[in-house]
């Protein structure tokens, strides 16, 4: 720790020399269009320091890029293909209803026709009912009487 009555040894570092390739094109010295303002600071120890105030450079504001298509345009696409799906898929549910329903109707008049073929078998066949003759079944018979004679 260093207190402010005695003096403390000064360090001076040297700068190192940065080694540049030859540029392109010869550098040519040009003096500067005005002097600057020597300045000098002098520090909470003591000390002071001169040199050469130094301006900040101006900067002019970013030019704010534009992309090359505008958002619109991009929004505008971008709506259109959202539609084209939906009307694309809509189109693709109307088709599928539509089949569906043509299936459902092919079984319901194959479940007519078969129905309907059985009734007619059942009504017009000639298994002698209309005749007034009883149909029996030998083995149920047989299984019957001796079921109750047994």
């Amino acid at each position: 720790m260093t207190h402010p009555e005695r003096p403390t040894a000064v360090e001076v570092h040297q700068p190192q020399p940065i080694t540049i390739h030859p540029p392109t094109t010869p550098l040519v010295p040009v003096q500067p269009g005005a002097v600057p303002a020597v300045q000098s600071i002098q520090l909470p120890d003591g000390r002071i320091i001169t040199g050469y105030a130094i301006t900040p450079a101006h900067v002019p504001a970013p030019v704010e890029t534009r992309p090359a298509v505008s958002r619109t345009a991009v929004n505008v696409a971008l709506g259109g293909i959202g539609f084209a799906a939906v009307c694309g898929g809509l189109f693709l549910l109307t088709t599928f209803i539509a089949a569906l329903t043509a299936f459902i109707t092919q079984l319901v008049i194959l479940a007519a026709v078969i129905f309907g073929g059985w009734i007619a078998i059942q009504l017009f066949g000639t298994t002698g009912r209309r005749n007034g003759g009883t149909t029996v079944n030998i083995r149920k018979a047989v299984i019957k009487r001796s079921h109750f004679h047994g």
